[in-house]
């Protein structure tokens, strides 16, 4: 009885760590609407049980997130023990399957199942889609598509089992920020190669005739893997700041305006419905890591952008004059509350403390340190009038 009220407690534990991938709905959309199927699932598989962790169901099968099928009525057990995909456009033509019982005894003539495996080599589960259908699934380009977002998921997952490694020696060792950092580093270089590929396959899929739908589907994937690109690019930063290794290319000798207009050109495209309002005046050159300082601007930009009031401009201004620079951008909107904004630049705390944002908390945070980097402030008023972070720098 202990053994298997252990079992289920490990169970719902896989399905919880599935749940928290929040690109998973996303890509069984995705495999849906590309494939023509109209069930997906990603499946933890054992020995002795079969349990569905996330479902898109439009045949009305029944399963849904923890939901179990009798293990040794699935392919996915076949799967388990051969860790090879098994794809089939149409059971009623296939010599290997057409016999088999599974397909009969849930009604589905095509069906794609490739296995998840994690980086210790073990084996979680199963992607997989299916339809009462025949549809054309036997092609390279599907099996890749599939392979990639199982290697995704099982990154994510792996991801996942270090961080609950990882905090438990951070509460046994009491060395938190030492060994975050280290985490995070793997972390970043784990999750490029995988995103690389999602983003590629996002590109491949618009050059490819599509229809409408499955055309917005392979743009939201492609804004996907830049998101997660940036985040990935974020935390890398988090550990080379934490390191002392943020490195600054500085130059005096190209304008900084034209950077600073791009950025806002680029934040601007993504809020096309907002207006930035812009007081340039940089009479001397500013010597500094245009990319970095781009960065930093990006981030406050997109903050004020975000979080501050729809029907007011954001106002951004820039001063070069008398051996320092200053930048600033203010947006109108709600005060930030007093217990955040007394720890507004350390990592993770605003996700934490400000409820219903988006995103890691560490873009004020990297805006701080290249600040820093810089030899110089930033610092933020924030009243009933609106909020101003403001960055000022010696020009050395």
């Amino acid at each position: 009885m202990a053994e298997d009220f252990q079992a289920d407690i490990d169970f719902q534990a896989d399905i919880e760590s599935v749940r928290r991938i929040e690109a998973v709905p996303t890509i069984l959309e995705v495999v849906c609407r590309t494939t023509g199927t109209r069930f997906a699932a990603v499946a933890r598989v054992t020995e002795g049980r079969w349990i569905a962790c996330s479902v898109l169901d439009q045949i009305d099968l029944g399963l849904k997130p923890g939901g179990e099928l009798q293990i040794d009525l699935t392919i996915c057990n076949e799967i388990r023990q051969s860790r090879e995909p098994v794809v089939i456009d149409n059971v009623a033509e296939d010599d290997d399957w057409h016999d088999h019982p599974v397909p009969a005894i849930y009604g589905f003539q095509s069906y794609i199942s490739v296995p998840i495996i994690l980086t210790d080599g073990s084996f979680f589960g199963t992607l997989c889609a299916l339809d009462p259908r025949p549809a054309r699934l036997r092609t390279p380009e599907t099996i890749g598509m599939f392979r990639l977002f199982a290697e995704l998921i099982a990154k994510h997952l792996d991801a996942g089992q270090k961080l609950a490694a990882t905090e438990s020696a951070l509460l046994e060792e009491r060395e938190v920020s030492e060994l975050r950092e280290q985490f995070i580093a793997v972390l970043g270089h784990d999750l490029r190669t995988p995103v690389r590929a999602i983003s590629c396959f996002a590109e491949l899929l618009l050059e490819t005739p599509l229809n409408g739908e499955a055309v917005t589907m392979a743009r939201l994937m492609g804004d996907s893997a830049s998101r997660m690109r940036l985040m990935i690019e974020n935390l890398l930063d988090l550990a080379r700041g934490r390191a002392g290794a943020l490195t600054l290319s500085r130059d005096a000798s190209e304008p900084l305006e034209p950077v600073l207009r791009a950025v806002i050109a680029e934040v601007h495209a993504g809020n096309p419905d907002r207006v930035v309002e812009t007081t340039f005046s940089l009479a001397e050159p500013v010597n500094c890591d245009r990319t970095r300082i781009a960065q930093l601007f990006s981030n406050l930009l997109g903050n004020a952008l975000t979080y501050g009031s729809i029907d007011e401009p954001v106002q951004v201004r820039a001063i070069s004059g008398g051996g320092s620079f200053e930048l600033s951008v203010a947006n109108a909107g709600a005060p930030i509350p007093q217990a955040a904004l007394e720890r507004l630049f350390q990592p993770f705390y605003r996700s934490a403390i400000l409820q219903n944002r988006e995103g890691l908390g560490l873009g004020l945070y990297i805006a701080h340190e290249i600040a820093t980097a810089h030899g110089g402030t930033l610092s933020v008023e924030s009243t009933v009038k609106g909020t101003c972070f403001t960055f000022r720098m010696p020009d050395v």
